[in-house]
């Protein structure tokens, strides 16, 4: 190895992790999404807990698709791809097996990411590879003006079903448990606090880590969460699930979920019948459970779930193909693709 060659490492050995502020992660560009949109909540939360991960900027990239959620790569003052459309988990499954050591993010709608995107959503799950995937549910197609998506709900009527969708929306939270994902999490853009806990725990997941993030569009369906975020009805309409934690809910936190079998139901902690001690306690290393309250999501006599699903432990598709890699090259040597090529049956077209 030369001098220069040593010098170049130990100059990288000893680079002290600069201190950021969310400003360092704010680009140049003009943000230009609908005044009052949700997205603005959630590009500022991201920038707020950039700082916190430790992770250089030009470590760091962000992959989008095509709606209004894909201009979120223009708004990071790291590198960036802006995709085509349902192709930015494809696209960030590539660059984080060639780039083990990049902290990669995907950016996606509802529409991107679960309907021309949702073959790559599931893989990109099921493979476990280190990319953190934000979903953006707005329950509706912004960026070509109003048709329904695949979480609208059914009855919806828009441009594209204006006698009512007949379609069961996908419950993306129960999708992505589906397809083996090890870690799950739903919150709010209307909660700028509680979205910052998520993204953290996300970013210091070990595998592929998906956040469903509610995001009201004003323009095409606003209201869509209202129930779950606006003061007067949020605390009777929405759970919060937390690790090791009992299902309380409530304005007077009078009431609870509790088991009965597999099906939760709402029990009051006022009546003398039952207390806290009945309740179901989450625990977000199990998966039966996990499923349990993703299918919560759209039981009209039930709160609405939100909160970290589930995370559990498993090998990454990265770190199990680089030792496979690692273990032919001890069985069989380095390779030659010269020899490859040239290997084998072969025939020369003159």
């Amino acid at each position: 190895m030369s001098t220069r060659v040593n010098e170049i490492l130990t100059t990288a050995a000893s680079f002290e992790m600069p201190k950021y502020s969310s400003k360092d992660f704010s680009s140049d560009q003009d943000v230009r999404w609908c005044p009052g949109c949700g997205d603005y909540s959630i590009l500022a939360q991201t920038q707020r807990v950039m700082p916190e991960l430790g992770i250089p900027r030009h470590k760091t990239v962000f992959v989008s698709g095509i709606g209004c959620s894909s201009r979120f790569p223009y708004y990071m003052e790291t590198y960036g791809f802006h995709g085509i459309h349902g192709r930015a988990t494809a696209i960030a499954s590539g660059l984080k097996v060639a780039r083990p050591d990049l902290s990669v993010w995907v950016v996606t709608g509802d529409g991107d990411g679960m309907s021309i995107g949702g073959n790559h959503f599931i893989h990109l799950l099921r493979r476990n590879i280190d990319v953190k995937v934000l979903l953006f549910n707005n329950q509706i197609y912004g960026l070509t003006k109003g048709q329904y998506s695949p979480t609208s709900e059914q009855g919806k009527v828009t441009k594209s079903t204006p006698q009512g969708s007949l379609d069961y929306p996908f419950n993306p939270a129960a999708l992505a448990l589906g397809a083996s994902a090890t870690f799950v999490a739903r919150t709010l853009d209307r909660d700028p606090k509680h979205m910052q806990m998520v993204l953290k725990r996300a970013a210091e997941h070990k595998g592929t880590s998906f956040v469903e993030l509610y995001q009201n569009c004003n323009v095409f369906n606003d209201g869509a969460f209202f129930q779950f975020t606006e003061k007067d009805t949020k605390d009777d309409s929405l759970v919060l699930i937390e690790h090791g934690k009992p299902l309380v809910f409530g304005k007077e936190k009078d009431r609870g979920i509790k088991l009965d079998g597999f099906t939760p139901t709402v029990v009051s902690l006022k009546d003398g019948q039952h207390s806290v001690n009945d309740l179901l306690v989450h625990n977000e290393r199990d998966t039966t459970l996990s499923f349990i309250l993703a299918d919560m999501t759209y039981k009209a006599s039930l709160p609405r779930p939100v909160g970290i699903f589930l995370s559990v432990e498993r090998p990454t598709y990265e770190d199990l193909m680089t030792a496979q890699i690692e273990h032919a090259r001890a069985k069989r040597g380095e390779g030659d693709m010269d020899k490859l090529l040239n290997s084998g049956d072969t025939w020369v077209i003159s």
